[in-house]
């Protein structure tokens, strides 16, 4: 049987980092069978185009996850297929706490972590008997996480990666003759664990993946790591990585453990990870992090203000101790993608520049600014459904990027609205670019051309800039800065080092990993 698996595009950044549960389906799916992989950032494609496909290419069993933002369209293409007589499975955080919902568009709904019900349900779509809900349960009906002891091996030297190759195509020649090994650049998921014991008001994660972690063994990891490093170089390419890990360093003693045997084996890849800023007072941890080959850490901030903090239930973070955590990375050349939540219910009209005032004192870096919102089955959305304030309780259905789903209590809606988008545009203003680019002036010119890259481009990618003469205007508003750095590359400013290019980092293209 030829089965497709069918991520959609996400509906906000224009970035593409592909999602690892395909490939991992894929590694799990019995041999007998062919897998094809479509992510919908990669190759874009309408209801109508899929269903197309699926009967050109004899699909026989299609499965689709979808994070909440990107539900909407996965249920299209769910029930489009369905209308070719193919049979469609989905799963995810939001399918599983919604699976009823997910049951009017497709066959069957995979609860939980599908590692040990997807051969199954593989089995059953060959005979013809899909059931309707496959859940990982003990023999008591207990709820079972899977182990990732025996995590499976991802054959990444054999999959086909075309469609994840982040250079276009009309510039791989020029790349491959500049050298450097840049004739292609993939950024590639890797985990090394599930779970966070948190429990963070607004997220997903505690209730999907539990509160217990789970760790793959670090020869699994670093296995892993040497068989992409060892493609990225058979191809004259680049591959960076993402640890997917909701926290990557949950359990700091194991985290350094698999560092050092990253360094001991020479896997060391860029990589980019999320890591809570409380457990980033570590030195150690710090030093690890740089030698192992971290360039950016998502730090998920959420807000300066402690009693926002406290009302989440993430007070563990501590407002005071974040320009000490930037700076710590910022010394060993660790660069840091912080997050900020607008909306909460202690946030008052001014709330974006308040944040500002501290992020301008900190080492450079990408601030990320949202809007709280509440995530089917999540305490948050409890909690406002109980007081009556979702004014659109099914927001997922008609997904409308950076908008709230419920009313503030010290501010408007609109008022919530105006908020990220001032962060946005005065985060990343031609002036806060130069700015950046200043701070950095005992740095390399190679290192402050990569971080001027970063920041050029992560506002259009991740708050999409519409319309054919947006990225031009944008970028003839940095052309002072643009100047700056070419002349001093072609010597006429001060003598640097430009040296081979510092890799190209993840976040320059892929956005953090949303929770759903």
């Amino acid at each position: 049987m030829r089965i497709l698996l069918y991520n959609p595009d996400n509906g906000v950044t224009r970035n593409f980092m592909p999602h690892l549960w395909m490939f991992l389906l894929q590694s799990l799916t019995p041999a007998e069978h062919e897998v094809l992989l479509i992510d919908g950032n990669a190759q874009p494609m309408d209801e109508a185009a899929l269903a197309r496909y699926v009967r050109e290419e004899n699909i026989g069993l299609v499965g689709i996850g979808a994070m909440t933002r990107m539900v909407a369209k996965a249920y299209r293409v769910a029930d489009a297929i369905r209308a070719t007589g193919v049979p469609v499975v989905m799963g995810g955080p939001h399918v599983t706490e919604l699976a009823d919902e997910a049951l009017e568009h497709c066959n069957a709904v995979a609860l939980g972590e599908a590692d040990e019900t997807w051969p199954e349900i593989v089995a059953d779509a060959v005979r013809g008997q899909l059931k309707p809900i496959y859940a990982p349960v003990d023999e008591s009906g207990k709820e079972r996480k899977p182990s990732l002891k025996q995590y499976p091996v991802i054959p990444w030297d054999k999959i086909n990666l075309k469609q994840f190759n982040l250079i276009p195509n009309a510039l791989t020649p020029m790349m491959k003759r500049l050298g450097a090994g840049w004739g292609s650049f993939r950024i590639i998921p890797v985990e090394s664990g599930r779970g966070c014991p948190y429990g963070c008001e607004f997220c997903t994660v505690t209730g999907f993946f539990g509160d217990s972690i789970r760790f793959r063994t670090n020869e699994s990891v670093v296995n892993e790591l040497l068989l992409l490093k060892a493609r990225a170089q058979a191809e004259g390419g680049q591959i960076a990585i993402f640890f997917i890990d909701d926290n990557f360093a949950i359990n700091v003693k194991r985290t350094k453990s698999l560092l050092r045997d990253i360094i001991a084996a020479g896997a060391q890849l860029n990589w980019v990870a999320q890591i809570s800023a409380n457990l980033l007072r570590d030195e150690e941890l710090v030093d690890l992090i740089s030698a192992s080959g971290g360039k950016w850490v998502f730090i998920g901030m959420e807000s300066v203000d402690p009693v926002n903090l406290a009302d989440v239930k993430k007070g563990f973070n501590k407002p005071g101790e974040y320009a000490a955590v930037l700076e710590r990375l910022a010394q060993r050349n660790v660069f840091a993608i912080t997050s900020f939540i607008f909306g909460m219910d202690n946030d008052t009209v001014g709330a974006a520049e308040r944040t500002l005032q501290q992020v301008r004192t900190w080492p450079p870096g990408l601030p990320i600014f949202g809007l709280l919102t509440p995530l089917p089955a999540t305490p948050l959305y409890k909690r406002l459904e109980v007081a009556g304030r979702l004014t659109r309780p099914k927001h997922w259905q008609e997904f409308v990027p950076f908008a709230m789903a419920h009313t503030p209590l010290r501010m408007t809606i609109e008022e919530a609205h105006a908020e990220v988008n001032y962060g946005w545009t005065h985060a990343y203003s031609p002036e806060a670019l130069a700015s950046a680019v200043d701070a950095l002036a005992d740095k390399p010119l190679g290192y402050r051309v990569n971080v001027f890259i970063a920041k050029l481009f992560f506002r259009g990618i991740y708050f999409p800039m519409m319309g054919k003469m947006a990225w031009p205007k944008w970028i003839a508003q940095n052309r002072r800065t643009i100047y700056k750095l070419v002349r001093e590359g072609f010597g006429y400013g001060k003598r640097t080092n430009f040296g081979a290019p510092a890799a190209l980092h993840p976040v320059e293209i892929a956005a953090p990993v949303a929770k759903s």
